[in-house]
């Protein structure tokens, strides 16, 4: 394992640093959602994500210096590089496939799947770290969670009822695939190791014989993936990519490199960034990116029917019910 300097520190470095644009295009198109963002806080303040919570704490292994301390190490190590004082419980859960995950707005906690656990060196696992810190410090964790209530429960939650469900969700998956974007970046900068990065993506997609993988050959194939194959194949791809959490490994691969041979990620880890507080107003440089995810958005809904008017309209109705039911019991 390679353990970066202690003094390694990215003091006081904002999120925009790393913000990836798409990132920034669609959290934009949600912003103009009408009730989204109160929407979904309601779906926390109605205690959705207070049972995820409880879900994880009886049933899952809360690390800690008792409980695989070194990966409770690896932890403090990265929120410490992004000058994130405040450090989420982590958790280890018993799950078949790779993955990890973050949810809460006040108080968030970091999911470990056990099977990642058992397939990525410290490094790798550093990397994961990594990328669910930088959800935290680029407060990626409203529409996470609310995304996460959403794919869990929508189907056995009465109080949904009267929801756009399959609209928002739409709109949520094609954010939080932007987002990953940006948080490969985060984890690139706090390990400065995109390879590892690239590395820990490799062995979730191949999931065994690890060492045995070829990090060459998997770029390679993440560029057959983006030019090659008819017009029904590419067509196929996008289908597969609206129904996803996260974009297919070989992009986010691409895209990671792509960034660091333009220079930003040096330049970070040298440290040159932007700090929190001192964030620039948003830039027109953004403004195609801007048209295209916040068109990606609005085809969401088109595709499950609706339009941006109408979703916000259901939303606003569906908050109008719920403070009614809040009123009543107050009143009864």
């Amino acid at each position: 394992m390679s353990v970066p300097e202690t003094s390694f520190q990215l003091k006081g470095i904002s999120p925009r640093t790393l913000q990836h644009p798409a990132d920034r295009a669609a959290t934009a198109a949600l912003h103009q959602v009408p009730y989204l963002d109160q929407v979904v806080r309601k779906l926390i303040e109605l205690g959705y994500e207070r049972a995820l919570r409880q879900a994880y704490l009886g049933s899952s292994v809360r690390l800690g210096q008792e409980q695989l301390p070194h990966i409770w190490v690896l932890e403090r190590e990265v929120f410490n590089v992004l000058d994130l004082p405040e450090v989420p419980d982590l958790y280890l859960t018993q799950m078949p496939f790779a993955n990890a995950s973050t949810i809460g707005v006040g108080q968030p906690i970091i999911v470990l799947n056990s099977e990642l656990v058992r397939l990525l060196d410290a490094d790798g696992i550093r990397a994961v770290i990594a990328h669910e810190a930088t959800h935290v410090l680029a407060e990626h964790v409203l529409y996470g969670t609310a995304l996460q209530i959403l794919l869990l429960l929508s189907s056995r939650l009465p109080l949904l009822a009267g929801l756009p469900l399959m609209a928002v969700r739409a709109a949520l998956l094609e954010w939080s695939r932007a987002a990953e974007l940006t948080c490969d970046r985060g984890a690139a900068v706090a390990t400065r190791q995109p390879m590892s990065v690239c590395r820990s993506l490799l062995a979730l997609a191949g999931g065994e014989a690890i060492e045995q993988l070829n990090l060459d050959a998997f770029i390679a194939q993440g560029l057959d993936y983006r030019e090659k194959g008819t017009g029904l194949e590419k067509l196929t791809r996008l289908f597969i990519d609206l129904g996803i959490t996260h974009p297919m490994p070989v992009r986010r691969i691409h895209e990671l490199l792509k960034w660091v041979r333009e220079g930003d990620y040096d330049r970070i880890v040298d440290g040159s960034y932007i700090k929190r507080g001192e964030e620039p107003p948003p830039r027109e440089e953004a403004e195609a990116a801007q048209q295209h995810y916040g068109e990606r958005v609005r085809d969401a809904f088109r595709g499950a029917g609706q339009s941006v008017q109408e979703v916000g309209q259901q939303l606003g109705d569906w908050l109008a019910r719920q403070r009614g039911s809040t009123d009543k019991e107050e009143g009864g």
